[in-house]
């Protein structure tokens, strides 16, 4: 089985900035690419980054040049950077990765989320 955690999330005030954390655990045969969406009630969940297992990044529009993905393989764990935050920023953040296991002599991927961690930016 495979988890993975959120965490760093909060309220903060426009212009503030927060580091969000996630961590991957469990059994863990390899990370592919890992990325961040964000979600606001009623709405539909959007990507936000994006960062392949080699280190190369992307981002949505609204968030380039304010957001940094980064990912530290050794520690399983992938982080969002966010700077300049906007009242438009507030959303639950969410964690994606697409994992290898190991199951049964093979090594399947399988797509995992993260349960979400609240950012709430005040004007």
């Amino acid at each position: 089985q495979v988890q993975l955690v959120e965490s760093g999330g909060g309220l903060v005030q426009a212009g503030g900035s927060l580091r969000l954390s996630c961590a991957a655990s469990g059994t863990i045969f390899s990370i592919k690419p890992m990325g961040w969406y964000r979600q606001v009630l009623g709405k539909q969940r959007e990507w936000v980054a994006g960062i392949t297992s080699g280190g190369i990044t992307n981002y949505a529009d609204s968030v380039k040049g304010r957001f940094t993905i980064s990912r530290d393989n050794a520690k399983n764990t992938v982080y969002l950077q966010m700077n300049s935050l906007k009242p438009e920023d507030t959303a639950v953040y969410y964690c994606n990765a697409l994992i290898g296991t190991v199951l049964g002599g093979t090594t399947p991927l399988y797509t995992n989320w993260g349960k979400g961690t609240r950012v709430t930016v005040s004007s």
